[in-house]
């Protein structure tokens, strides 16, 4: 699979992701449901600390990936919810060593929602891969 960023401006490079990509001849497409911040059994973990959230939220992700035999390489997009936007963006930073190590900046969005499925849980992550 080949990746081409298109970045007509460039103000999203730094914070981590590109404006748009064209993905060239996939074989495989696993779309993922949004992965928060809980445990084998689906109790949430972590109440009110946002950046334990966003690091168990990619570690859930992360674990659905692999056994789909892929990585965060071949995540093509990306959608965010959380709870507190300005608490998340600090810690974006995750995001950074999950995705930056891979070596891709997949398209995302960012959206503030007053809350998520569970009261506790402030963080969640979709995604898209190909490969």
């Amino acid at each position: 699979m080949n990746r081409t960023a298109i970045n007509p401006w460039s103000w999203s490079l730094p914070l981590g992701y590109n404006q748009a990509e064209v993905i060239d001849t996939p074989k495989r497409q696993l779309i993922c449901a949004g992965q928060t911040s809980v445990d084998a059994n689906g109790a949430p973990q972590h109440a009110g600390d946002m950046r334990a959230q966003i690091e168990l939220s990619l570690k859930n992700l992360e674990a659905i990936l692999q056994q789909a035999d892929m990585g965060f390489a071949d995540v093509i997009r990306l959608t965010i919810y959380c709870t507190d936007v300005d608490a998340a963006m600090p810690n974006f930073d995750l995001l950074g060593m999950s995705f930056g190590a891979a070596g891709v900046a997949p398209p995302m969005s960012l959206v503030g929602v007053s809350r998520l499925a569970l009261p506790e849980l402030m963080f969640e992550i979709e995604a898209t891969a190909a490969a």
